[in-house]
């Protein structure tokens, strides 16, 4: 679980230094770990791998309302398992009670402990991209996990371009959609640039070698924390935090402190696979019941463009959500706590239409 422990290092950790103190996770059952095989797996650019693994893990009984869950990019299923996301949501009496939903969180193709370069390819891994990570994702939920139809998909950042990609690809698999943290419309703009950058720093680090490195480049950590400085955090709670430059200091230097054991080709192929991502074109074959869920200081994914309210303009039943910003908001960040909009999805999933299969 590598890339899992680096998630939770240079992401979780981040995001819980930001918050204000976790809520105390509520119970829910044990998380039960899977894998699955899925053959002859076609890639978007036509090669095809004989058997591509997909780890999953699940939380309640089968029997209960399938719901998909769907992480960030860099992340896994092991990432969303925080106080803040999963302790307000899977416990008794919370919006996804896993009690009465069976909730799935599979890591996405090239995460986690599913199929990624880094097991043994490398660079010849094949090139993937959000399109073939959603196709990975229904055939282990139809083929691997036998199940005919969802109550809701739900993801934060890639996830949630991902469950807007789920909404016009497999538009009757599911009755209520939550992309969260994203926007339907193309990676483009300051998202694009900095990823751009991002990758290109790690690169055109010499220790890199095209990805035949034997140590991981040394430059990686400082593309990552330059990165998630400028896409995430929240302008009102760094100018709370760091008023000075010496505050400002201390959490570059803590940052910098935290180790990196993501690999590096697992990394940029992660980051890589969101350059032809653009859902807009098709929003009007959407038939779920969509709450978009983005924060109002969401670095990533800023409102004043008003490119995601006229998407959803066209979709006959969507309407978006907007956290307002304030110093308790982490801008990208703060949809990873689950208090900014569990009432809004208890509600939602209260009142959306359930189609039976």
């Amino acid at each position: 679980m590598e890339l899992s422990r680096a998630a939770l290092a240079i992401g979780c950790a981040m995001v819980l230094a930001m918050t204000s103190p976790a809520a105390r996770a509520a119970d829910y059952p044990a998380p039960k770990p899977g894998d699955w095989i899925a053959g002859d797996f076609k890639f978007h650019t036509g090669e095809t791998m004989p058997e591509l693994r997909l780890h999953y893990i699940t939380i309640g009984e089968p029997t209960g309302q399938p719901v998909l869950v769907l992480h960030g990019s860099g992340g896994s299923s092991a990432s969303l398992l925080t106080p803040t996301f999963a302790g307000e949501l899977f416990g008794a009496g919370q919006p996804l009670d896993a009690a009465k939903y069976y909730i799935i969180i599979p890591d996405g193709l090239g995460h986690g402990q599913s199929s990624k370069p880094s097991d043994a390819m490398k660079t010849a891994f094949p090139r993937y991209d959000y399109a073939d990570m959603v196709d990975a994702q229904y055939r282990l939920v139809r083929e691997g996990l036998g199940i005919k139809h969802l109550r809701l998909v739900i993801g934060n950042s890639m996830g949630g371009m991902h469950t807007w990609l789920w909404g016009v690809k497999y538009p009757d698999f599911m009755d209520v959609l939550v992309p969260m943290a994203s926007q339907p419309t193309a990676m483009a703009a300051r998202n694009w640039m900095l990823r751009r950058m991002m990758i290109e720093t790690i690169r055109n680090d010499p220790d890199y070698n095209e990805g035949r490195y034997t140590t991981q480049p040394r430059m990686m950590k400082y593309a990552i924390s330059a990165y998630r400085f400028a896409s995430a955090g929240g302008t009102l709670a760094y100018q709370m935090q760091a008023p000075t430059a010496a505050q400002a200091d201390k959490l570059v230097d803590d940052q910098l402190a935290l180790p990196v054991t993501a690999d590096a080709n697992d990394y940029i192929y992660q980051w890589e696979a969101s350059h032809d991502y653009d859902a807009a074109a098709e929003m009007e074959k959407i038939q779920a019941t969509l709450l978009a869920i983005n924060a109002a200081d969401d670095e990533r994914n800023p409102p004043e463009t008003g490119v995601t309210d006229a998407a959803i303009q066209r979709i006959r039943n969507g309407r978006l959500y907007l956290v307002p910003a304030s110093t308790e908001t982490r801008g990208h960040l703060t949809t990873g706590n689950a208090k900014f909009y569990a009432s809004q999805l208890r509600e939602l999933l209260q009142t959306a239409p359930q189609r039976t299969m």
